[in-house]
């Protein structure tokens, strides 16, 4: 049975790369960062609704550009510095742990995310991850983003299942809501014990973080 992870907010905490970065960007710096991330996920969700994919890089640095925009207290000149620390995000302290457990329990892993394959790679390879993956897939295959089922049916055709089979982990509650919709077996990873915005599509499990996926059952 694949185990299959979110890639950004599940096995990498996207809030790193300003907060390396904190002290030069100021006091703002919170309100950057959780901007950053609000528009990087809405500017997925309009290009594929409009039917324009941009890479995920494209929007990543796209957002970046909207945010210095807002908040002029951070100096432009950290543009450099966050997109580089961007490519190379802190994994949570647990994500290598559970893969490493997966892959000992003889469980095939991979992940499925929006970034694009030369951005998330950089990131797997930064975070030392890449020998706990059997897959890394990106929505570049099919040019659109996450939510649309085109997305989550590239995990059943890389591993010849079918979407009940799969137990897929998110942080992300609008992408936990799309997997469970396609069929796959959902763990909706909670770190920050936020509430239920899709009762109708329910994940399997919640969880508080990545070590309490090793005790749902596929």
């Amino acid at each position: 049975m694949p185990y299959v992870f979110d890639a950004y907010g599940t096995l990498f905490d996207f809030n790193a790369a300003v907060a390396r970065h904190r002290a030069a960007a100021g006091p703002d710096a919170d309100r950057f960062s959780e901007l950053w991330r609000q528009k990087q996920i809405e500017y997925t969700w309009t290009h594929t609704l409009a039917g324009r994919y941009l890479e995920f890089w494209t929007l990543t640095e796209r957002a970046l550009d909207y945010c210095f925009e807002r908040f002029p207290s951070v100096d432009r000149k950290l543009r450099g510095d966050l997109l580089d620390a961007y490519l190379k995000l802190d994994a949570f302290p647990d994500a290598r742990k559970v893969l490493d457990e997966l892959r000992r329990r003889g469980e095939r892993t991979a992940i499925l995310t929006n970034g694009s394959p030369a951005m998330v790679g950089a990131a797997v390879e930064a975070a030392g991850l890449k020998g706990g993956l059997d897959a890394v897939l990106s929505v570049d295959a099919v040019k659109m983003f996450k939510p649309r089922p085109e997305v989550y049916a590239l995990v059943t055709s890389e591993f010849s299942c079918k979407p009940a089979e799969v137990v897929f982990a998110s942080s992300n509650r609008w992408d936990a809501m799309g997997a469970t919709a396609f069929g796959f077996r959902t763990v909706w990873i909670n770190r920050a014990r936020a509430p239920d915005e899709y009762p109708d599509f329910p994940p399997a499990a919640v969880v508080s973080d990545l070590t309490g996926l090793l005790a749902v059952k596929g």
